[in-house]
C-alpha cells in the first residue's frame, strides 16, 4: 500500500494538530514486530492523526522506519522530530447497523398540572417521557409493561396441526 502524499499546507495544519498529542505507541529495542505495527494500524483506525515514540538512537534508522510505516499502513508521513514519529490517515467511516427491535426515542412532552386547593394558577411542567414509559390522567409517569400472552393458544394450535 503507497504512501499517502499530502501538500505542504496540508501537512502544516496536521503537525500543529500534533502537537498537544502525546504518543500512542512506543517502539522499543525490538523494533517494528508485527504486532506493533497491527497495534499502529489498529491506532490510525481510531484516531486518525498519531504519535509514535521510538527508543532507538539512531536517526537513520527512526527515518526509515517512518517511510517504511508511512508505506505499509498506508498513512501520511506528517514529522520526524527527535524520537517521535507523526502519522496520519483519514479515518474510515463506521457503518452502525441499523437495529429492527429499536423502540421509540424520549420525547420532551409539557403536562398542565392543576393546584390541588384550586386557589393557584395551574403549572405547565415538562417531561421527559422514554420509550417504555406513558403518561396517566393525573399526569404522572408509568412504565408499559410488556404484553403477557398465554401459552394455551400455541399449544392448542401445535395440538390441531
Amino acid at each position: 500500500m503507497p504512501a499517502l502524499e499530502l501538500s505542504t499546507v496540508e501537512r502544516r495544519g496536521l503537525r500543529a494538530q500534533a502537537h498537544h498529542l502525546d504518543p500512542v505507541v512506543m517502539i522499543g529495542n525490538d523494533g517494528l514486530t508485527p504486532a506493533v505495527a497491527k497495534e499502529i494500524g489498529l491506532a490510525l483506525d481510531a484516531h486518525g492523526l498519531i504519535k509514535v515514540r521510538m527508543f532507538s538512537d539512531n536517526r537513520a534508522e527512526r527515518e526509515t522506519m517512518l517511510v517504511k510505516l508511512a508505506e505499509s499502513l498506508g498513512a501520511a508521513p506528517i514529522q520526524h522530530i527527535g524520537k517521535l514519529l507523526v502519522l496520519w490517515r483519514p479515518v474510515p467511516e463506521k457503518v452502525k447497523p441499523e437495529r429492527q427491535d429499536r423502540g421509540a426515542g424520549p420525547k420532551v412532552v409539557k403536562v398542565l398540572k392543576f393546584s390541588r386547593s384550586g386557589n393557584h394558577r395551574p403549572q405547565v411542567k415538562k417531561i421527559h417521557v422514554l420509550g417504555n414509559q406513558r403518561i396517566a390522567a393525573g399526569g404522572t409517569l408509568k412504565r408499559a409493561k410488556k404484553r403477557l400472552t398465554t401459552t394455551k393458544k400455541s399449544r392448542k394450535l401445535s395440538a390441531q396441526t
